[in-house]
């Protein structure tokens, strides 16, 4: 299935997160506290109730006990028709990537979000055409540095695999002290021990990712999705025969790029010289 190029309500997941959100307050219980007893997070279930993402069916199990709502919850979220059960725009595609198990990033352009540093994502959203708002650039960057969460996430963060162009890496967004910064920044992250990081060198004659950025990842449930961006349009995939093609893609591209160790032996030269 291919996700829409222009954000719509899904309305089987609008109709069970306001369900959610009436039996909660039936029980008289907040937001908060409800998530505290499925032990998720709230942001988790704010996103279910306004029908931004998909209310698992072994959660849905959970809620109607909590609730005491007799098993309402779990049979609404089987009838969901199997083309709804992912909907299509971003904000689903950063759910996914909160319970990711893998997670696969290439980036031509600009340095992957979850590992840019705060003043570089602030740059990059102040290069936006037309321009956004004071206050829409300021909750934009909140959410952004939120989802770095995930490299402390518990048991673990998933198993990330970073592609960079080195292009980007020579890019002054924000200017040469915000490049140096998130240069360095980028160096650390490449130690983690969950994060491999791979530049794509720029002399590269053979490249196989041409046609632009792309997301890989799999979930709790062993489901492979892919997630792409261009002007203006993004997309969630799930069909596993596009999930493959993308694979093949990102695999060849692992090949055709500097090592690990060469790619942090490029980042101390490229600190260095900013």
């Amino acid at each position: 299935m291919h996700a829409s190029s222009r954000p719509h309500k899904n309305t089987s997941w609008h109709l069970i997160g306001a369900q959610v959100g009436q039996l909660r307050r039936a029980a008289g219980l907040t937001q908060p506290k409800l998530a505290e007893k499925l032990n998720i997070h709230q942001e988790t279930l704010a996103s279910i109730e306004q029908g931004r993402r998909p209310l698992k069916y072994s959660l849905a199990l959970e809620m109607d006990q909590v609730l005491e709502t007799r098993g309402v919850l779990a049979a609404g979220v089987a009838r969901v028709p199997e083309r709804e059960r992912y909907p299509a725009f971003a904000q689903d595609f950063i759910d996914h990537e909160q319970e990711a198990v893998t997670l696969l990033w290439y980036e031509n352009q600009v340095v992957p979000g979850l590992l840019q540093t705060q003043e570089y994502a602030a740059a990059v959203f102040s290069c936006l055409v037309p321009p956004i708002s004071p206050d829409e650039a300021e909750e934009r960057l909140s959410a952004r540095l939120d989802r770095h969460k995930l490299f402390d996430r518990k048991p673990g963060p998933p198993v990330m695999s970073f592609l960079i162009e080195e292009s980007v890496l020579h890019r002054p967004i924000g200017g040469p002290t915000v490049l140096r910064d998130q240069l360095r920044h980028l160096r650390r992250c490449a130690e983690h021990p969950h994060v491999g990081l791979q530049i794509m060198p720029t002399k590269r004659e053979k490249h196989a990712g041409l046609n632009g950025p792309m997301v890989l990842l799999e979930t709790p449930d062993h489901e492979h999705l892919a997630y792409i961006e261009g002007q203006r349009v993004s997309f969630l995939i799930d069909d596993p025969d596009e999930v493959s093609v993308l694979q093949q893609k990102y695999g060849m591209l692992r090949s055709q790029a500097l090592t690990p160790e060469e790619s942090m032996g490029l980042l101390d030269d490229l600190a260095g010289e900013a």
